[in-house]
């Protein structure tokens, strides 16, 4: 009972701000003071228009602020009192280190939320240990890695029921467990949210944004800041590659689990076919995306960025990339006798993405889409530092 009653004192402070910030969650309050006083970089991205309704920042509105912020570097490039003036004002970096703390303040199960700081070796050792299952599996199952050709056959390698309770129990975790850290963080950052306000017309202007990535073009439309203070849209392109090919990829496995349950028709499929073309340009998409980020990541600037997340970043490429190298591989090795090995090594990879999609690089999208939902539902009441806001 009195677990929970601390609970509860808790959870009313954090909605009235009264708990003590962090160390990243101060400096970030730090510079958006200083920022607020100055506002050169208000045309620049959601950020500072949403900074402008507030005098003060506390621990909601500095979390809600910083997965609002994508990092793109044109405000510290602008910045006149950014490193090495006194005020060292680095907005880029400070909301960085606070997002990793937002993922894992929310996360689900919380014992599970350290999981971000450790995101390469969480992702190094669920990538050994699904390699591992699958290739053992296989020797299991048929005595050797390598057989006759099976036509394309992976049903003969495992059985349908099997992999689908397999990944099914796995994918449905890694939902529910985003689902719930979201909702926690939601429910923090939009006390007050009224109910007339055109929830169909923000959640539309959300949805642009994030498709578009309209926060990537910089503070003029010109692209990011990646190594120096050159505008490049490089980045923008790049996770455009990357975001359609993996829905590309998912249309594609949606697509044959509606061919194998509604029209009974099982794998494999022809090269020509639905599910098969989605999951190779897909493939393609993400190979060219990734390799892309991966790029940029290894050439940004260090100050723009937080440099303890570099292996939380480079892990969750890493896996998008050898999921779609390994499954184009899978493709053109489908009907030889390697195939039962491709389809393990296959597995394997998108069972470790599978099981690090909670506790990695893809919850910043989720968390991301939240702000810019709150975003586009704030910025279309009138501000409560206006005369006569009720």
């Amino acid at each position: 009972m009195q677990h929970l009653e601390a609970l509860t004192r808790e959870a009313a402070a954090l909605a009235r701000g009264a708990l003590p910030l962090t160390a990243d969650e101060g400096e970030v309050a730090r510079t958006l003071q200083i920022c607020n006083a100055c506002r050169y970089c208000e045309g620049f991205c959601a950020v500072f228009p949403a900074m402008t309704r507030r005098l003060e920042f506390p621990k909601a509105d500095i979390h809600y602020l910083a997965n609002l912020c994508h990092n793109c570097g044109a405000c510290y490039h602008a910045c006149q009192y950014a490193p090495p003036h006194e005020f060292a004002v680095n907005i880029p970096q400070a909301m960085a280190k606070v997002r990793v703390q937002t993922y894992g303040d929310y996360a689900f199960p919380a014992a599970l939320g350290g999981l971000y700081r450790r995101a390469g070796l969480t992702t190094a050792l669920a990538l050994a240990g699904g390699l591992a299952l699958f290739l053992l599996m296989v020797l299991a199952m048929r005595g050797s890695l390598l057989h006759a050709p099976l036509a394309g056959n992976f049903y003969a390698i495992f059985p349908h029921n099997l992999l689908a309770v397999m990944f099914g129990v796995v994918f449905v975790f890694a939902i529910v467990a985003l689902g719930i850290g979201v909702t926690r963080f939601w429910r923090q950052v939009t006390p007050g949210t009224r109910a007339s306000d055109d929830g169909g017309a923000a959640a539309g202007g959300a949805a642009h944004d994030a498709l578009r990535l309209k926060y990537l073009g910089g503070g003029h439309g010109e692209g990011c800041n990646n190594e120096d203070d050159a505008f490049t849209l490089l980045r923008r392109r790049f996770h455009h590659f990357t975001f359609y090919g993996f829905m590309l990829c998912f249309a594609a496995t949606t697509v044959a689990t509606l061919y194998h349950y509604l029209l009974d028709l099982h794998a494999p499929y022809a090269l020509t076919s639905l599910p098969v073309l989605l999951g190779t340009v897909g493939g393609i998409g993400l190979l060219i995306g990734t390799a892309g980020l991966f790029w940029l990541n290894v050439r940004r600037d260090p100050r723009t960025g937080d440099p303890d997340q570099k292996p939380m970043d480079r892990g969750f490429i890493a896996l998008l990339f050898l999921t779609s190298a390994s499954g184009l591989v899978l493709l053109a090795l489908r009907d030889t006798g390697a195939m039962a090995t491709s389809l393990a090594v296959h597995l394997g990879i998108v069972m470790a993405l599978f099981l690090t999609l909670p506790y990695g690089k893809f919850a910043h999208g989720i968390y991301r889409c939240a702000a810019l939902l709150k975003y586009n539902i704030e910025k279309r009441r009138p501000s409560d530092l206006a005369l006569g806001a009720d």
